[in-house]
């Protein structure tokens, strides 16, 4: 497969009626949605909507009943997350998966080697990979984690620690981030500091985030899909999302902000 980068503005992942259904529930019904370089997406709904499901059907955790998910204009729907995940497929997780006894920079290292593995270099170790040092580097300044190379992670803020996983996600190159709530738990100053980082790396990826906090979702987002029972009730610009009378009369009326 070509890793190739896309033109500015191309979709890089197409999820075409993917549906998921576990015995006699159907946790996702036929979505459709494409990621374009240079734009947020974000994917909203309440507990229960299929928003989880749907993002591990797109990064490979598993496969869907339905449909089909394309990467750079290649089918990948039976691909593995490891092989999504060297194609250019970065993804974070609802719940923190950085190693706390190691530091900033080592966690941004084993991420990056994990997308290039050298097992003919095994006389060299790890550390000295010049590649995946300046990958590491490179990730976790992007993320504001300059300061903090050499810290535990453990020994992070909670904000840092998302941002960490970002750093992590960014040390394997994708062009497309999947981000699962990563605003959850966040302060107000922590939360701008997210916000802001999104909508730097939107400029060269694109972006499927899932959040809960509904104030920074419309600030965000370029485009919102709107799930309920594991199907879309709406999608387009933020605009008009606030403005469906069925998304206001299922979601945003009648939920305070999600949870």
């Amino acid at each position: 497969m070509s890793t190739a980068a896309a033109s500015p503005g191309e979709v890089l992942l197409r999820g075409r009626g993917i549906t998921r259904r576990w015995g006699g529930l159907v946790a996702v019904n036929d979505v459709s949605l494409e990621l374009w370089r240079g734009a947020l997406h974000a994917v909203i709904g309440t507990n229960g909507a299929g928003k989880s499901t749907l993002i591990n059907i797109l990064s490979g955790e598993f496969p869907p009943s339905a449909g089909t998910v394309e990467l750079l204009g290649q089918d990948i729907t039976a691909w593995s997350q490891p092989r999504r995940a060297r194609a250019g497929l970065g993804r974070s997780y609802q719940r923190t998966t950085i190693f706390p006894s190691f530091s900033v920079l080592e966690n941004c290292r084993l991420a990056a080697q994990a997308r290039t593995p050298r097992p003919w270099a095994l006389w060299e170790p790890a550390a000295r990979c010049r590649a995946s040092n300046a990958a590491a580097r490179e990730a976790a300044e992007r993320t504001g984690l300059a300061d903090v190379l050499e810290r535990p992670a453990g020994l992070l803020s909670h904000g840092q620690k998302r941002q960490l996983e970002i750093a992590m996600c960014l040390a394997t190159a994708p062009q497309v981030l999947l981000l699962d709530e990563p605003l959850a738990g966040m302060g107000a100053e922590e939360t701008e500091r997210m916000l802001a980082l999104l909508h730097e790396l939107k400029a060269g990826h694109a972006i499927l985030l899932v959040e809960h906090d509904m104030d920074a979702v419309f600030r965000v987002a370029d485009r919102i899909t709107v799930m309920v029972n594991g199907g879309v009730i709406a999608h387009g610009t933020p605009e008009a999302v606030r403005a469906d009378a069925q998304v206001q009369a299922a979601y945003l009326g009648g939920h305070d902000g999600g949870h």
